[in-house]
């Protein structure tokens, strides 16, 4: 009995060693690693790494730039069934412990003690926190110590809603996606609150390995680690059997997810990207969460898409087909499986899809837009194409017919006959689709285009189209493409000359004439591009009717210099102008943005605005940090409210009111009567406009506005060579500037055109220009500034006129 009590105390003696040794080391360990461990206050205000997102005017999502996919959400916004998924899966006691999980931790050092190994030591969601936050990765009985200490004080300083809104915002979960939001995009394409049982608990089985237990890469393993949460969450009465049974037997569907992005505007993205990387810098830009707010609007920006790609297409189908992209020989019975893999290697392009054509039928074309009256060509053959989709719908022969065989830029093949013509089983082409489901076979454009459109009242971008598809093509054409504008640079030139002196009516000699041009180093003969002449011809008639010689004589008399100092107030630097003659016809090289802004100066009645396409940024709390201060115009034509206060803001008038109503009044009557008269079609009376056209139609041009909305359309290809014959700015442009009109004008009333009041109206012979009188053959009224009018009456007949023009100017008002 002795014995045993000596034992005792002896146990018990070694058990009270023991236990005073381990205080005294837990506790030096801990004032020796206290000073140490970093400050918990820096959790409470943490800056987790957000991507950069850009979004329309109208909080329409445009891109998002950085490697870190992530939506951090606060506490309340985590749905509970996760938290509970959550805790089951990694931490059921989360609630309850101080921090550290000591039963877990004991069971790692009796596997120590057994084994001699470190084994997994019950770490809890807060030590995650800690470790995800201020350790490394590091197994190390150092690292571990810390971990625990520092969960202990992380406990003490934050809530347990606090800790969990950290964890489930930060860890990683594979595929770029961190936290618990962009799991839920990624994987399934849904917010949080939209998933289900079975994806609340995918998703809280991935922290323990990403990788290994991911829906995407291993979805065997995936659905055992998820069917495991289940089961804890059932054995902790979170959910009930019957939830249990039915979320075990689901198939998952979880697939790759990008940005659910809803407006398509990748060439003004990429100018956001670019502004807040020099501004900020690559790391902060694309990590700190900004959210960059434009000025481009869902609605505008969505029919520049269409317009330019419609323009594009429709140019294509004049220029017959270049050939299928490949051709295989297909073994009857091909498994749809191989034939889709046949299209790995062609990506869309734009609203292109690749396609693989399967057979040629004969099919009735019934599709809705085939009820109409029978037509002269009763070619019923249709192909059946195979899409990535594993979709296969018909390609009929009125969506074919038009692929003559592209021979070059000015010449097609003959008419096609048969489908066989042009495509055949095995071949692998581009389609697109129409609004009403039916396809049209395609190929990618050779030639380019720019859209752009800008608020005239602040010079806002609307609307940035810098090329058919951004990934194909990422040259911005827009900002960065210098060609030469034409007579779309003529109102300028008109403009200066009003400025000088020169009436809408004054008389200009539209005849042969041989200039010898210093600067052009020779002789020089230009002429009109129908080359006819047709004597003298009036100013307004001169732009309406787009007359070369006209606008040469005009500037040889107002001067060059004259005419490069005037029309620099529209925006155009000095130095990318010639200072020659063919500035008359448009020889300077400019980008698209650079005659649009000189147009909106025009639209807005004179006043400077420059493009800028930033409106705001935020912080990741939704902070504006910064907020674009814009000039805008204030005047009668636009609301009261839309003025700023501040008139340092207030956009200065750079052109007289006088001088812009006139040359608005001929570019309506441009529209009206001369180059431009397809936009009739649109049905307003308040646009105005002017078409451009280089040499060999090397480039072609559409300008237009009315007081709400311009816009500038450009089409021609990026190594300079001819667009073809009659490719013109009312054959190429002018359709894709219609289109995008008549979208962003919807709904807007027309404005009226109200004269200044230095403006008077007075009936003039149509021929002389001169006051009309009884012997007058035609006549109309003309606008004059005040005391330019002409003074002296014509006595010309209409037997004697010396214009050779056929569709003079008649009615008795402009408007």
């Amino acid at each position: 009995m002795r014995r045993l009590y000596q034992l005792f105390l002896t146990l018990l003696t070694l058990f009270l060693t023991i236990a005073v040794i381990s205080v005294i080391t837990i506790t030096s360990t801990y004032f020796y690693l206290e000073p140490k461990l970093p400050e918990i206050d820096v959790l409470k205000d943490v800056q987790l790494q957000v991507p950069l997102r850009v979004y329309t005017s109208d909080n329409k999502l445009i891109a998002e730039f950085g490697e870190m996919k992530r939506e951090p959400v606060s506490y309340n916004e985590i749905p509970e069934t996760l938290i509970q998924a959550v805790i089951s899966a990694e931490d059921e006691n989360f609630f309850h412990h101080p921090g550290v999980d000591y039963k877990g931790i004991l069971r790692a050092v009796v596997h120590l003690i057994k084994t001699g190994t470190k084994g997994q030591g019950g770490s809890t969601i807060t030590m995650q926190v800690a470790r995800n936050f201020f350790l490394t990765r590091d197994k190390t009985y150092i690292r571990k110590i810390n971990e625990i200490f520092l969960s202990l004080k992380i406990e003490k300083e934050l809530s347990k809603q606090e800790i969990m809104a950290l964890y489930m915002n930060k860890i990683y979960l594979g595929h770029r996606s961190y936290g618990i939001a962009a799991a839920a995009k990624v994987y399934y394409g849904k917010a949080l609150p939209e998933l289900s049982l079975d994806q609340y608990a995918m998703i809280a089985g991935l922290p323990k390995a990403p990788s290994k237990y991911n829906p995407i890469t291993n979805p065997e393993r995936a659905t055992i680690r998820r069917n495991y949460v289940l089961s804890r969450m059932r054995q902790l009465n979170y959910i009930t059997q019957a939830q249990y049974d039915t979320s075990i037997q689901i198939v998952d569907g979880a697939r790759i997810h990008s940005a659910i992005i809803e407006v398509e505007a990748p060439y003004i993205a990429e100018m956001v990207r670019g502004q807040m990387v020099k501004q900020y810098g690559k790391t902060a830009a694309y990590t700190t969460g900004f959210n960059v707010y434009t000025t481009i609007s869902d609605r505008m920006q969505t029919a520049a898409n269409h317009a330019l790609r419609s323009a594009l297409m429709s140019y294509e189908h004049r220029h017959g087909y270049k050939g299928v992209l490949s051709h295989h020989n297909l073994i009857a019975d091909t498994p749809i499986l191989e034939q889709v893999e046949l299209l790995d290697n062609f990506k869309p392009v734009g609203h292109l899809k690749p396609a693989l054509v399967t057979a040629i039928v004969e099919q009735p074309e019934d599709s809705a837009s085939e009820k109409q009256k029978p037509k002269k060509n009763k070619n019923k053959q249709s192909a059946i194409i195979l899409l990535k989709d594993g979709s296969t719908p018909y390609l009929h022969w009125k969506h074919i017919k038009w692929a003559r065989k592209y021979i070059n830029d000015r010449r097609t093949g003959p008419a096609l006959k048969k489908i066989e013509d042009v495509i055949n089983v095995g071949d692998i082409i581009y389609v697109e689709q129409l609004k009403n489901t039916d396809y049209v076979l395609a190929q990618i454009p050779e030639a380019a285009a720019a859209l752009v459109s800008l608020n005239p009242q602040n010079g806002g971008i609307n609307a940035l189209v810098g090329g058919f598809d951004f990934y194909y093509s990422k040259f911005n054409r827009v900002i960065q493409a210098k060609r030469q504008p034409g007579s779309n640079f003529k109102p300028f030139i008109y403009s200066a000359a009003l400025n000088k002196g020169y009436t809408t009516a004054t008389l200009i000699n539209d005849a042969p004439v041989v200039f010898k041009d210093n600067y052009l180093e020779g002789f020089w003969r230009p002429d009109n591009y129908s080359g006819k002449f047709f004597g003298p011809t009036r100013l307004r008639k001169g732009l309406i009717k787009s007359r070369n010689l006209v606008s040469i004589r005009i500037l040889r008399d107002i001067g060059i210099n004259y005419a490069i100092n005037y029309v620099k107030r529209f925006g155009f630097m000095e130095n990318e102008l010639p200072k020659n003659l063919s500035l008359a016809l448009g020889s300077a090289t400019l980008t698209p943005i650079q005659i649009a802004r000189g147009y909106a100066i025009m639209a807005n009645g004179g006043y400077d605005i420059k493009p800028w396409f930033i409106e705001r940024i935020e912080n990741p709390n939704h902070e504006v940090i910064f907020a674009q201060q814009h000039t805008s115009v204030c005047s009668d034509d636009y609301p009261e409210e839309t003025c700023p206060e501040d008139e340092n803001l207030h956009a200065l008038r750079v052109a007289e009111a006088d001088n812009v109503f006139l040359m608005t009044t001929i570019m309506r009557d441009v529209i009206r009567y001369g180059t431009g008269t397809k936009a009739l079609k649109l049905g307003r009376k308040d646009l105005a406009g002017k078409t451009g056209t280089t040499n060999d139609q090397l480039d072609a041009w559409f300008s237009g506005f009315n007081r709400q909305v311009m816009a500038t359309a450009w089409v021609g290809f990026d190594t300079p060579r001819s667009l073809g014959r009659l490719e013109f700015g009312g054959t190429a442009s002018l359709p894709m500037w219609m289109s995008f009109m008549k979208v962003a004008l919807k709904d807007m009333p027309e404005l009226p055109l109200t004269p200044p009041e230095n403006i008077i109206t007075v009936k003039i012979d149509s021929e002389t220009g001169l006051l009309a009188s009884g012997n007058s053959a035609k006549t109309q009224y003309e606008y004059f500034i005040e005391n330019t009018e002409p003074k002296r009456t014509s006595i010309q007949t209409g037997s004697n006129t010396t214009s050779g023009s056929t569709n003079d100017v008649t009615n008795e008002e402009l408007f």
